[in-house]
């Protein structure tokens, strides 16, 4: 039986499916989206954040990515986008000698690809599709796709295949991204097979530099794929702030934020 959305168990699903599609909200918006009271929404998001399926922050609300629940590509491009940019754009000065890339899957790493420098020859692995896509066609830039599994949530592929072609090759730089990044657990995803890949990456690379943007932070998921110490550089937002940056950087984690 279908619960009506006016009981709060109901209302609280509704709620769920909303912020998991939408990749974040205002509270204000949740409350005219189901006519009901901001202090209803706000009674009901801290009975779902109590859960541990949601979590608050400067009015917005976002999924908190389990197991069980990862955000989709089309929901990512939706979550601090301009942040993101400058994370792309500042990557590029620590790309140093890399001839060979390795860009990790997600919106993030699409567009660091759109940022990677035309004028001298690269090879770039990666995992995601989109990423192949879209690089395939510069002149100087070789694409190696690594095959597998395709996961139709961000268009990115996993499994033994991936794992065993990328134990074959020797990268300059990983570039490097996580759906959660905490001082307790390090650099988190919802997916072992996802970890795997990126674990697999981190170990072929000379170098391997991560990228997120600030609401990664402070965050913890499924599997840990790497310790904060493991990179040459963390590259996020000034969103995250001085005292949490200083509190990661205490850590281990080479801060710097952009």
């Amino acid at each position: 039986m279908v619960e009506s959305v006016r009981s709060p168990r109901g209302r609280r699903h509704q709620i769920l499916d909303v912020v998991r599609s939408n990749g974040d909200i205002d509270v204000a918006q949740l409350a005219t989206l189901l006519t009901v009271s901001v202090e209803t929404v706000r009674r009901d998001l801290a009975a779902l954040e109590g859960q541990g399926l949601v979590r608050r922050s400067y009015g917005k609300v976002s999924a908190v990515e389990s197991g069980a629940f990862e955000t989709s590509l089309a929901a990512r491009e939706l979550i601090n986008p301009q942040e993101k940019i400058f994370i792309a754009d500042a990557i590029v000065e620590h790309l140093g000698t890399a001839q060979t890339i390795f860009l990790d899957e997600g919106v993030q790493m699409l567009f660091v690809a759109e940022r990677l420098p035309l004028e001298y020859p690269l090879t770039v692995v990666t995992s995601s599709l989109p990423i192949a896509t879209l690089l395939a066609g510069r002149v100087n830039t070789q694409v190696i796709m690594l095959g597998g599994r395709v996961r139709g949530n961000t268009l990115g592929v996993v499994d033994a295949w991936t794992v065993e072609l990328l134990g074959r090759l020797n990268i300059d730089l990983a570039i490097i991204g996580a759906n959660g990044v905490s001082i307790e657990s390090g650099m988190t995803t919802p997916d072992p097979s996802v970890a795997a890949i990126k674990s697999a990456a981190i170990r072929r690379a000379t170098r391997a530099v991560f990228v997120g943007a600030h609401h990664k932070f402070g965050r913890r998921t499924f599997v840990t794929f790497a310790q904060l110490n493991e990179f040459e550089v963390v590259l996020t937002g000034r969103e995250l702030g001085a005292s949490a940056a200083r509190r990661f950087s205490d850590a281990g984690a080479p801060i710097r934020l952009v």
